[in-house]
């Protein structure tokens, strides 16, 4: 058997970020053979991968890479708050959003095969796979938007690490763009404008107010405006330019962009874990059923 040096282990470990007695069981396998060693720490990562892949990952971080007028955000997610904040996780979060902005890719199954930012010797997904490894938990890279180069001016802006959105204007204006952003993501709407409300959502709403108001008692010509102002007030409540601006809520986005001669082209906003069904668990009840079942 080849001599497993402490400088072979270093080497090893700086290469594939795997524990210590990790990469000199890697070593002692393949005969100290490096490259074999390695082969043998990703089809280890991979074995802990596949054991974790339906385990829930709704926490996690969100990250915007920028440079010059465009802007790449990404969001990973983690099992648990406890890795979201972990080094390693937070620096593959940021290699990640580095690399969808060099490469100009969103697509996910292409994106994870393309070498990692820092790590030009692993893909994303190898890189995915040995940080899985490392923490424990699952790992998954979510999404991924890019903003339009041919934006005038595109504005940014992430909430502690958990909330982040871009902006695109029609005008040449950053700090517009910015204070736009910052309000999307506490306003959270989801159009530009009312008239890209979709109609099925729009004719959700109606049948929900009408069957509110019909037990006013009211003439049904009474009810009918009664609904129109209704679903009016909803349609500013989701649209971006019908809010009333966080920062000065007398006026409206829209009295902001107008003042301002902008438009917004698009926003794109992303939320740590939003739209995944999370499961609850009792947490003396979970440790019990495994005390139990070892």
């Amino acid at each position: 058997m080849a001599n497993i040096t402490a400088a072979l282990v270093k080497e090893l470990r700086e290469r594939t970020s795997a524990g210590m007695m990790e990469c000199k069981r890697a070593l002692e396998l393949s005969n100290g053979d490096m490259e074999l060693a390695i082969e043998e720490l990703r089809k280890s990562g991979r074995t802990k991968a596949d054991k974790k892949a339906d385990r829930i990952a709704a926490e996690g971080a969100v990250f915007i890479a920028e440079k010059n007028n465009q802007a790449a955000m990404v969001e990973v997610n983690s099992e648990t708050d406890f890795v979201a904040r972990d080094e390693n996780f937070m620096a593959f979060v940021k290699a990640v959003g580095e690399t969808a902005l060099q490469q100009q890719v969103q697509e996910l199954t292409q994106f994870m095969t393309l070498p990692l930012q820092s790590q030009s010797t692993q893909t994303v997904e190898e890189a995915r796979l040995n940080l899985v490894a490392k923490v424990g938990e699952n790992v998954q890279v979510r999404r991924i938007v890019l903003s339009n180069p041919k934006a005038t001016s595109v504005g940014t802006y992430v909430h502690g690490s958990r909330i982040g959105v871009i902006v695109e204007l029609d005008v040449d204006n950053k700090d517009l763009a910015r204070d736009v952003a910052m309000h999307i993501a506490a306003s959270r709407p989801i159009v530009v404008s009312p008239d890209q409300v979709p109609q099925d959502v729009i004719a959700k709403e109606k049948e929900i107010y009408m069957a509110q108001a019909a037990t006013s008692g009211k003439p049904q010509e009474i009810i009918e405006k009664m609904v129109v102002g209704r679903l009016k007030k909803y349609l500013d409540e989701v649209s971006l330019v019908g809010q009333p601006y966080v920062k000065d809520p007398d006026v409206t986005v829209g009295s902001l962009l107008n003042k301002n001669r902008a438009r917004v082209l698009a926003f794109y906003r992303f939320e740590v874990g939003e739209g995944i069904e999370k499961i609850s668990e009792d947490f003396k009840e979970t440790v019990m059923s495994q005390v139990q079942g070892s």
